[in-house]
C-alpha cells in the first residue's frame, strides 16, 4: 500500500495560477440559487448550483485534460496525447491536444452515443473503438508504447486534481463560506479536486460524494481503507461508471469527504426530470447525482446555511435525455 504521507494535496497557489492560465480557453462557469430545489426540502437551507454543465465540450473535463497538456513539454506535444473514455473524457482530451496544437487518438467504447463520438472527430480527434473497457485499456498501452503517445488519465494525478481543483476554487470566490457541497463520484477526479481545494480554503465545509449503488468504487474503497476495484457496473450514469478507484484521488477523497452517500438510478432519473421541469436544465444522469442525493437522501439533513450542488455534465443526446426523464 502506497504511503499515504507522501500524498499531497495541489496548493492553493498553484490552483490559482492554473485557473488564471485555463482562462484563455475556458469559461468560468456560474453559480445560481435554486430556488426550485429549495422548494422541494423540508429545510430552510440556501441552495446555489454550480453550473459545469456550461463548460466547454459540456463537462468539467477539460479543466483536468488541459492541465495535463500544459504540463507536457515540447516533445511530448509533438508526440501528441491519447485517452481511453466512454465520451466526455475523450472529448475533453481532444479539446485540449486542439487548444494546444497536439493530435489526439482517443480509445472509445463501441456503446458510446453518437453525439459523443461525433463531437470528438470534430475536435479533430482519431478515434480507435473497443468493444469495453478492459480492451480500451489495452488499445490505450499499445498506442501508447508504439506512438510515444502522453496518456491523459480521467481522473487520477497530480494535474487532473488540480484542473479539477479549479472548480473548487471558483466556488469559493463565488459563494462565500458554504456549509456543505455536494459532488458526484465517478473516479473521483472530480471530487478529490474540489473537496481539497475546498476544505484548504474553508475547513469547516462538509463535503459529500454521491455515487450510484451499481457503481460505488470510492464508497466500496473508503470502507476498505485502500483503493478498490469492482467486480461489475451497472447504472444509467456511464459517466460515474469507472470499475476502480486509484490511490491519489482516493487518498484526497479519504482526507477530505466527510461522507458518500449512495444514490438508485430511478433517483437519477427523477432528478433529471425536476431539473428540466423546474430549472429549464437538461443533464445526464451523472449531471443529476448531486441533485438526487439532496432530494434523497440528504433531503432533511442541512437545516439551514448555504448548500452548494455540483451540476457536473450535459453531454447526453435529446431522444435519450427524454427517455430516461420519463419526458416523452
Amino acid at each position: 500500500m502506497s504511503n499515504h504521507s507522501d500524498i499531497h494535496p495541489p496548493t492553493i497557489t498553484d490552483v490559482e495560477s492554473l485557473n488564471k492560465r485555463l482562462g484563455q480557453w475556458l469559461i468560468r462557469t456560474p453559480v445560481v440559487r435554486c430556488h426550485s430545489l429549495e422548494a422541494h426540502l423540508p429545510t430552510q437551507a440556501e441552495i446555489y448550483g454550480k453550473l459545469e454543465f456550461l463548460q466547454q465540450t459540456g463537462t468539467f473535463k477539460p479543466r483536468g485534460a488541459l492541465a495535463n497538456v500544459l504540463a507536457m513539454d515540447d516533445a511530448q506535444r509533438v508526440a501528441g496525447v491519447t485517452a481511453v473514455s466512454a465520451g466526455n473524457h475523450a472529448i475533453a482530451t481532444a479539446f485540449a491536444a486542439n487548444a494546444v496544437g497536439a493530435s489526439a487518438k482517443v480509445v472509445m467504447l463501441r456503446s458510446a452515443s453518437q453525439v459523443r463520438i461525433d463531437a470528438c472527430e470534430a475536435l479533430g480527434a482519431r478515434i480507435i473503438f473497443a468493444d469495453n473497457s478492459h480492451e480500451g485499456f489495452k488499445l490505450v498501452e499499445e498506442i501508447c508504447e508504439k506512438e510515444g503517445r502522453v496518456l491523459i488519465h480521467p481522473f487520477e494525478g497530480v494535474d487532473t486534481v488540480m484542473g479539477t481543483g479549479t472548480v473548487g476554487l471558483e466556488i469559493c470566490e463565488q459563494v462565500e463560506n458554504i456549509d456543505a457541497l455536494i459532488v458526484a463520484v465517478g473516479g473521483g477526479g472530480l471530487c478529490a479536486g474540489i473537496s481539497s481545494v475546498v476544505k484548504q480554503i474553508n475547513p469547516n465545509c462538509q463535503i459529500i460524494g454521491v455515487e450510484p449503488e451499481g457503481a460505488a468504487s470510492m464508497h466500496r474503497s473508503l470502507e476498505n481503507g485502500q483503493a478498490t476495484s469492482l467486480e461489475e457496473v451497472l447504472t444509467i450514469a456511464d459517466s460515474l461508471g469507472a470499475p476502480f478507484a486509484l490511490p491519489y484521488s482516493f487518498e484526497l477523497c479519504r482526507r477530505y469527504v466527510d461522507e458518500i452517500v449512495l444514490i438508485t438510478d430511478e433517483a437519477m432519473r427523477d432528478a433529471m426530470g425536476l431539473l428540466f421541469r423546474d430549472m429549464k436544465i437538461a443533464v445526464e444522469p451523472a449531471g443529476a447525482a448531486a441533485a438526487a442525493a439532496l432530494l434523497g437522501p440528504l433531503r432533511s439533513r442541512f437545516g439551514s446555511g448555504k448548500v452548494m450542488v455540483i451540476f457536473c455534465g450535459s453531454n447526453i443526446d435529446g431522444p435519450t435525455f427524454l427517455e430516461l426523464a420519463g419526458l416523452n
